[in-house]
């Protein structure tokens, strides 16, 4: 998988990941450590471009989750009642341009119960903050 980082100010600086290959067993930790990488610099708002990714795996929903964990600011509890009742989306992290393919394993996982799925970048990017 090759990650290509950009940032973008808007209302609040967003950190896009552009990613392009599966995001699978090998690629998860990549996206992880990255992830992890930006948010340690200071990056509070996450774009995932997944317009290239082609297949997700169990492990690429883990990355994702952990990712969504990372920048969660709410008590746990709360978010999870609040995903429940279908009214929580994260304003932290948002996906960009799934294929229908990945579209898919991300409904099925529910992941498009508490993340916000983009067409348009600038769309996107316009809804944060």
């Amino acid at each position: 998988m090759q990650i290509r980082t950009s940032t973008h100010t808007g209302r609040v600086p967003v950190t896009v990941f552009h990613l392009e290959g599966d995001l699978d067993m090998e690629s998860h930790e990549q996206l992880q450590q990255q992830a992890a990488a930006a948010y340690e610099a200071g990056s509070r708002y996450m774009l995932l471009d997944l317009s290239k990714v082609k297949f997700m795996s169990s492990s690429g929903l883990r990355a994702v989750y952990q990712i969504f964990t990372m920048l969660r600011g709410e008590s746990a509890g709360e978010v999870r009642s609040e995903i429940a009742a279908g009214t929580y989306h994260s304003p932290n992290l948002k996906l960009l341009k799934p294929s229908a393919r990945v579209a898919q394993v991300l409904a099925s996982a529910g992941f498009d119960m508490f993340l916000e799925i983009h067409s348009d970048l600038e769309a996107a990017l316009e809804s944060f903050g």
